[in-house]
């Protein structure tokens, strides 16, 4: 009996949810799908869970726009088939937009969680995937061999998105005082930062960047002038020790860029990267030109850029996107898509912009810096990768949105003592 009552104490909602947290901030750099399986099975749960009466949806007016935002989009890209007649052939393409449905799910989900223990817990379980990501990412180049770590995501621009959110992530604890370790978390912030150079991803590059320097300003009125001479030299340190490791891959990639473009230009070759993107955007916008309100449907869309990459450049890559998050969308469901995709983004960063106006609650604020980071990163990274539509990286989104969105400016769902006695498995 004594096993049993530990066991049930263990397996109460409020607990469960604090391991569901840490497995979604941990595995999207260092055990890839392992995020969607969870997110899911915990979405999944969730929803039987507000069915039999166990939980109730956490209704609050940023939770409301970012659900009609992303409802939106979901509705645009059906439409678009509807449109096109293509209903039947972009069936199984809607699978990816089951994971952006079940926000309002899952952030009831979250809404159990205290605040700060969620905080915390996304700041620790951040700094250990990117010590996770850096161990990978050190196997994988200097054990296996291989030219670009790929992580535990399988894919080096995946690999290298998650793993700068969890460096932004890392970054923010430090700085907004959620977190009061902040060595270690600015010693797994540079191993995270290393880890996405070793990806070779360079718009990820650019995106750390730019959402570092971001955080930086959101979080300035904390920075005294004693604390800034140590922020400099903390800067400055964890800067050279940065390039010194990674100088030669980013003058590697730098040489490889300059490589593509020379044989584009000169030689009109679509064979390289660079090429094979140049290529795809030519062609999406020749097709947005022809359907530009409703697109042609995401299972048109695919065979058009393979088809007629094949029939201009030649070659049979297996394209599925075309290298540019918003490109993608407007061939697939045209205008209307795209706005909706863009209206998720302004939604999030219109709450988050609002949080950080009018609140000094440091929780307040860390989740509006998590909700700017995340789609600094995506937005940038999405402007030559991919943006939504690759089910690690839509995981991963509505973890960011929806913690993000709750900490910033959401209200914590007291469990019914109904629903406290009971060991509800699930998070």
């Amino acid at each position: 009996m004594n096993a049993l009552t530990s066991l049930r104490r263990h397996l109460n909602p409020e607990q469960v949810n604090r391991h569901f947290s840490i497995a979604c901030f941990f595995s999207p750099p260092v055990l890839g799908s392992v995020v969607s399986f969870v997110f899911h099975g915990g979405a999944l749960w969730s929803l039987a869970l507000l069915a039999s009466g166990h939980r109730r949806l956490n209704i609050d007016r940023s939770m409301l726009a970012m659900t009609i935002a992303i409802y939106s989009y979901c509705a645009a890209q059906v439409l678009a088939s509807i449109v096109n007649g293509t209903l039947r052939a972009d069936v199984t393409h809607f699978l990816p937009l089951i994971t952006l449905a079940l926000f309002p799910i899952s952030y009831s989900t979250w809404s159990i969680t205290e605040k700060a223990t969620l905080a915390r817990i996304a700041v620790r379980a951040s700094a250990a995937a990117c010590i996770g990501a850096l161990l990978l990412a050190i196997v994988q180049v200097h054990w296996i061999g291989m030219l670009r770590a790929e992580g535990g995501a399988g894919n080096p621009i995946v690999f290298a998105t998650v793993t700068c959110i969890a460096v932004m992530i890392c970054l923010a604890g430090a700085l907004s005082r959620v977190e009061k370790a902040w060595k270690p978390l600015t010693v797994a912030a540079l191993a995270g930062m290393v880890a996405t150079v070793y990806s070779g991803s360079r718009m990820i590059w650019v995106a750390l960047a730019i959402a570092g320097v971001a955080i930086l300003l959101i979080n300035r009125g904390r920075i005294t002038l004693s604390n800034m001479r140590r922020l400099l030299l903390i800067t400055s340190a964890c800067g050279l020790l940065l390039a010194a490791i990674t100088f030669p891959i980013v003058v590697d990639r730098t040489h490889v860029l300059f490589d593509n473009w020379n044989a584009l230009a000169t030689k009109g070759d679509h064979s390289t990267p660079l090429g094979l993107r140049v290529g795809l955007w030519d062609i999406g916008l020749d097709a947005f030109h022809r359907a530009p309100f409703f697109g042609h449907g995401m299972a048109a869309s695919r065979a058009l850029s393979n088809e007629e990459f094949k029939r201009r450049f030649g070659g049979d890559h297996g394209f599925n996107h075309f290298h540019n998050g918003f490109l993608t969308v407007v061939v697939q469901a045209g205008l209307f898509g795209a706005v909706a995709l863009l209206a998720i983004f302004a939604v999030a960063i219109w709450n988050a912009a609002s949080v950080l106006h009018l609140s000094v609650d440091p929780l307040e604020r860390f989740g509006a810096t998590m909700i700017f980071a995340t789609s600094i990163v995506y937005l940038v990274g999405g402007l030559a990768g991919i943006l939504v539509g690759h089910d690690i990286l839509d995981s991963t989104l509505m973890v960011m949105l929806v913690s993000g969105t709750y900490l910033a400016c959401g209200t914590r769902i007291r469990l019914e003592s109904r629903g406290q006695r009971r060991p509800l498995l699930g998070a």
